[in-house]
């Protein structure tokens, strides 16, 4: 019984090890990234509402986005579904709307602007 007990107790510190791990790596890539400097607050917003909730995200944010890197936008994401503030979201949902709005912000950007 006591073996059991033994065993919980190193189940359990193994996974919150594991989360304090990933979540220092993630800050460690924000930090290596620079990501946190390289997008303006109000399209961090735009950004985060796209994702988070209903919305759009404007021309000039969706560049900024995309200035800010793929790697950057995905470790934020990340950094976001581990905060407790946002336990209620569904993490594969907010994957998949990250991932759309990543894809729609480099498609904007890439596409040639139509002449006047």
């Amino acid at each position: 019984m006591a073996s059991l007990n033994v065993y919980s107790v190193l189940v359990v510190l193994f996974l919150t090890f594991g989360a304090l791990m990933a979540t220092k790596e993630n800050n460690q890539i924000i930090k290596e990234n620079n990501c946190e400097t390289n997008m303006g607050f109000p399209c961090v917003l735009e950004a985060f509402t796209s994702i988070i909730k209903t919305g759009s995200i404007s021309n000039k944010c969706c560049g900024e986005l995309v200035v800010l890197g793929k790697v950057c936008h995905s470790v934020l994401v990340k950094r976001t579904l581990e905060n407790l503030l946002f336990k209620d979201l569904t993490p594969t949902t907010i994957i998949a709307k990250s991932i759309q709005t990543w894809t729609n912000c480099l498609a904007l950007i890439d596409s040639p602007s139509p002449s006047a």
